[in-house]
Parts: structure tokens; C-alpha cells; sequence
């Protein structure tokens, strides 16, 4: 993170201490010289050098890097800085990826569904936008560690433990984060921690979109742990690490690619124009953990933990292939198929969490008479 730590004080940090804390003449780094000429003030600027963070690129630090008691350095604002970056791409990616895929992507039929909630996509943002900051405090310790060097980034290839392991890095990190937060979210399904802590995640039966970041702020974090620690135990290339972060902010929306996919499938090259009521699930596969696994999932809570892949969950006995008709429109939205969900869904609902205390109300029948 001393990569994006530093474009952000090039271009917008050092002004704004600079501003809000500013320092004293001392502080600037200048030194009194009895000798005075018109190349020579008796004033003269000799401040700290600031390293760049990568071999890269060289950014100039302008003069307000000079002019905060808080220098680029000061672990204060190391941590206020990280904090705020954090919290606001969190809070720009969810947004952004979020509205695409809700317009673009996710099948505006779902609001027809009994168990889609009143005011359902109001209170996933609400609950995001309640946890996205109070996660990202959490979060803000492991990024201050990479930045004051306690972490095993590398910065260009040749640093590497050996070359190949450039390629290496991004597989393992797969491999690595399935595997644990597999075992994170299996854990958070436990009886004594699903109610405080999961549940509110699993309010949404038939989530859209937004849904992807309404966790609890605790629940957030511990199932991103393994991300954080990962730069800790094993070398990790700087630029390889930024992709990653923004990757897996995405990733989360779009669950695996879905909108790539849906882009490049046959069910839409053939189409002049799509709408937002032509959604799908496309990725049917058995290895990578998709959209319509992550549906089962909260259809039937007890199945389908994994992250990245099925690997986890097909050991632990917890894989459930999705139903063959979600990938079929006709079916996936006809009055049976509900039933069907409905039926079963309630019976695991009444063994997990007992009373369902959603709201449903009349919020899908009155949606389903507004769009039929």
C-alpha cells in the first residue's frame, strides 16, 4: 500500500496537512546562514528527502510535503490516510460495481420472488454503508504494517525469490485465501457465532448486487483476513498486490466474472441490445464457486462456503450443485420453481435461525402486479 499511500500524498494528502496541520518554520526543515547573496538566501530550504516507493516511477513531492508537522512518515497519519483510502475506494468500488451489475447484470424479476424483502436494496446499502467504514478500521493496522516495511512486498520482479515466482504469486494467493476463508465462513455459520454475527448477511435470501458488502462490520473482516495476511507469510510483488486488493473488491460484486461472462456468452452475442430483465446465471461450472453457488447458499445456508473454487467445499462435504433451473429462464422464474425454493428454504431456515423475523409484507406481490 506505500505505492497508493504515495500518490495519494503527491496529489492530494500533503495540501490538506499541510492546511489543517501546518508546521512551524523549524519544522519546514530550514537552517539560518550568516551569508547572503542573490543565489543565497540567508533562509535556505534543506528538507528531509522523501524516498519513493518504488523503483518504478519517480513522483516529486511538491513544497506541502514539506509544510505539515505531520510528515509522510508520521504513523498518525499513516493510519488516518490509509483509513480514509480504504474506506472511500471500498465505499467508490461497492457503489460503482454494484450499480453496474444491478442495471446490467441481475435479473430486476428476482423483486417478484416471496422471499425478496420490502425495501430490500435500501437496507443491503444501508447495512454496507454502516459496515464499510467500521471495517475498514479494523483493516487500517494490517495496511500501516505492509507501509512501515513489516511485510514481505517486494517491489520489481528481479526481487522475487526466483523468477518464476512472479507468476506463482497469483495462484498461490488464490489457493491460499480459499482455503481459509472456506474455513472462516464455515465457522461463522456455527450456532454460537451465525445469529450475532452472520445472520445479518443471510437476511438476504434472494440478494441483489448491493448485498454483496451488508455484512456485519466483524463478519466483513474476518472473512478478509486471509488477504491481509497473505503479504505477511509469503513475498508478494507491490503492483501484483494493488491489482489483487481492487480485484477482490470487485470480485466480491460481480461473485467470479459473471458480467465478463454474461458479456461474452452466445445468450448475448446474438442479441441487438439487452435489458436489465434479461439476466442469467452463466458461470455453471464445477470448480469455480459462482453466482449461482453463492444463491444456494443463501436459498439454503448450510452449502457452498467457498470464495474462489468448490475445492473446499466438495472436502468438507458442504458443496450443493445449483439447481439445473436457475440457468433456465423459463424456469428459473416460474411460479413452481418459487414454491419449490420456498418450501425447502423454510425448513432449513426453521432449523438454523428458528422464527424467520424478515419482512417480506407485500412488497413482492405488489412489485410482481407492477411488472406483469
Amino acid at each position: 500500500m506505500d505505492i497508493v499511500l504515495e500518490l495519494f500524498d503527491t496529489f492530494l494528502f500533503d495540501r490538506l496537512y499541510a492546511t489543517a496541520l501546518p508546521a512551524s518554520v523549524a519544522g519546514y526543515g530550514w537552517r539560518q546562514s550568516g551569508h547572503t547573496t542573490s543565489t543565497f538566501s540567508s533562509m535556505r530550504e534543506l528538507p528531509t528527502p522523501i524516498p519513493s516507493s518504488t523503483q518504478l516511477w519517480k513522483l516529486e513531492p511538491s513544497e506541502y510535503a514539506f509544510m505539515s508537522s505531520w510528515p509522510r512518515d508520521n504513523v498518525w497519519r499513516q493510519s488516518l490516510s490509509l483509513y480514509l483510502v480504504t474506506w472511500l475506494f471500498g465505499l467508490a468500488v461497492y457503489f460503482i460495481c454494484a450499480s453496474l451489475s444491478y442495471v446490467f447484470i441481475f435479473d430486476h424479476a428476482t423483486f417478484t420472488h416471496p422471499k425478496y424483502l420490502k425495501n430490500q436494496v435500501r437496507l443491503e446499502i444501508k447495512q454496507a454503508s454502516i459496515a464499510l467504514p467500521i471495517m475498514a478500521i479494523f483493516t487500517v493496522p494490517f495496511f500501516v504494517g505492509e507501509v512501515r516495511g513489516y511485510a514481505k512486498l517486494y517491489d520489481v520482479p528481479a526481487d522475487a525469490p526466483f523468477w518464476l515466482y512472479n507468476v506463482l504469486q497469483f495462484p498461490l494467493f488464490v489457493c491460499f485465501t480459499d482455503f481459509f476463508i472456506y474455513w472462516i465462513h464455515r465457522g461463522l455459520h456455527h450456532p454460537r457465532l451465525y445469529k450475532a454475527l452472520h445472520k445479518p448477511h443471510h437476511k438476504w435470501i434472494m440478494p441483489t448486487p448491493y448485498a454483496s458488502h451488508a455484512f456485519h462490520p466483524l463478519d466483513g473482516f474476518a472473512q478478509s483476513v486471509p488477504y491481509h495476511l497473505f503479504p505477511f507469510i509469503f513475498p508478494l510483488n507491490k503492483v501484483a498486490y494493488i491489482i489483487l486488493f481492487a480485484f477482490i473488491n470487485i470480485w466480491t460484486v460481480f461473485i467470479l466474472f459473471e458480467l465478463l461472462i454474461l458479456a461474452l456468452s452466445d445468450h448475448v452475442v446474438g442479441k441487438a441490445e439487452l435489458s436489465a430483465d434479461d439476466g442469467e446465471y452463466v458461470a455453471n461450472s464445477s470448480i469455480i464457486n459462482g453466482a449461482a453457488c453463492h444463491t444456494m447458499h443463501h436459498l439454503y445456508f448450510n452449502y457452498n462456503y467457498g470464495q474462489f473454487t468448490t475445492l473446499w467445499d466438495r472436502f468438507g462435504g458442504s458443496y450443493r450443485q445449483p439447481n439445473e433451473e436457475l440457468f433456465r429462464r423459463d424456469s428459473k422464474m416460474s411460479k413452481q420453481e418459487w414454491e419449490r425454493q420456498c418450501k425447502e428454504m423454510e425448513t432449513v431456515q426453521k432449523e438454523v435461525e428458528g422464527e424467520d423475523d424478515r419482512n417480506y409484507d407485500d412488497e413482492a406481490h405488489r412489485v410482481q402486479r407492477k411488472v406483469l
